[in-house]
């Protein structure tokens, strides 16, 4: 698989496209408003040692059907690590930005950084569907229609119009890295940083300080695997920092590697 092929946050992605393959699956026209699209990945590491995949996450909430049983995932506000061993595979939903708050029935802010038994959100059908989805040696297109059919019955009788205007809130952020100031983006979306701050807890599961900041590094994570030399000062004032030192302090403490190491040499490939 092509690293490209990985998506934006997922670390080293060369490296992680010769353990595991990534496939993208589209909603269909019902479930769209909600799902930004499911993700099925497989992995086969047999007679070879386990791998650690890391990914700066974004500002969405998954269902994932794994073994043992299905779990949702929070807003990762940290470094998510998968250690991958083994054969397997695992399907994954993954929502649009304030489209959970529906299903959730609280605060999306509940769930960040938390794995929690998908059962919990949407009963103990959850765990039989995950049976299904994992159990019928499906390819990965079929396995998303099953793990549709098992949302759809369950999508809110009418669209929460805050959600979806939190979706376009969180992507016009997203969309332009350099941005980035609360009051700025408050100031240009008429509300007082307070409300912002609010409307995120209760709808993302991340502030938007939070979601501004992981735009940030996801470009400059993405910019450090293109493999190229970079001018990490030109890089730091183009996405808004005051200087380099700034983006190096927040790329180590997000990543664990300043960025000049983590686009060193060595990480091209396995060996």
């Amino acid at each position: 698989m092509n690293k490209r092929d990985m998506g934006r946050g997922v670390l080293h992605p060369g490296e992680t496209a010769q353990v595991s393959t990534l496939v993208r699956h589209e909603p269909g026209p019902e479930a769209a408003p909600y799902v930004e699209f499911y993700w099925h990945v497989r992995w086969d590491l047999r007679g070879r040692p386990p791998y650690e995949t890391k990914v700066l996450a974004h500002p969405n909430v998954h269902l994932v059907f794994e073994e043992p049983v299905p779990l949702v995932y929070g807003v990762d506000r940290g470094l998510f690590v998968r250690r991958l061993e083994g054969v397997g595979q695992v399907l994954g939903v993954k929502f649009r930005p304030g489209a959970f708050r529906p299903f959730a029935g609280r605060p999306v802010a509940d769930f960040a950084d938390r794995r929690v038994p998908a059962s919990e959100v949407f009963g103990p059908e959850a765990e039989v569907t995950g049976r299904t989805v994992l159990g019928t040696g499906q390819d990965g297109a079929a396995m998303a229609g099953l793990a549709e059919s098992f949302l759809l019955p369950r999508l809110p009788a009418r669209p929460d119009p805050v959600a979806l205007e939190v979706g376009l809130m969180v992507e016009r952020i997203t969309a332009e890295p350099s941005t980035f100031r609360v009051d700025q983006v408050a100031a240009d979306l008429g509300l007082s940083v307070r409300r912002l701050q609010r409307i995120f807890a209760e709808y993302v599961g991340a502030s938007p300080k939070w979601v501004l900041r992981r735009a940030r590094l996801h470009e400059a994570a993405a910019r450090a695997d293109q493999g190229v030399g970079i001018d990490w000062a030109a890089l730091a004032a183009d996405l808004g920092y005051a200087d380099q030192a700034h983006l190096t302090r927040d790329f180590t403490a997000a990543v664990g590697d300043p960025p000049a190491r983590y686009a060193g040499p060595g990480r091209q490939g396995l060996s």
